[in-house]
């Protein structure tokens, strides 16, 4: 298990087949895909509307990911520090590719 990368909130590490999500005391397991689909449904989120609504239903934001059975539920103080762990993920999972890229290319 390699690990991609951390904050003081979370880890992201790498096993052969999957990404394991470690945030809020547990730890999911997503492939590939489902990875960048929990991604994108982070992203989607409008933090500017959950910071500036009044209303209760801006309260917490609620994630389901496909391909798990976990869901979150994240304040907008956890929807930040959760959005920073996926995208330092998503950026070491990029760069390795760009490496791994040109480490063949040469070759």
């Amino acid at each position: 298990m390699q690990e991609l990368f951390a904050t003081p909130h979370g880890a992201v590490q790498q096993t052969k087949r999957n990404l394991l999500v470690t945030f809020a005391g547990t730890t999911t397991p997503f492939n590939i895909p489902s990875f960048w689909s929990l991604k994108k449904r982070v992203d989607e989120v409008d933090i500017q509307e959950m910071a500036s609504n009044p209303s209760r239903a801006y309260d917490c934001a609620i994630i389901s990911p496909c391909g798990s059975e976990r869901c979150y539920v994240l304040s907008l103080e956890e929807l930040i520090e959760f959005k920073d762990l996926l995208a330092g993920a998503k950026l070491m999972l990029e760069l390795n590719s760009i490496l791994h890229e040109q480490m063949y290319s040469v070759a």
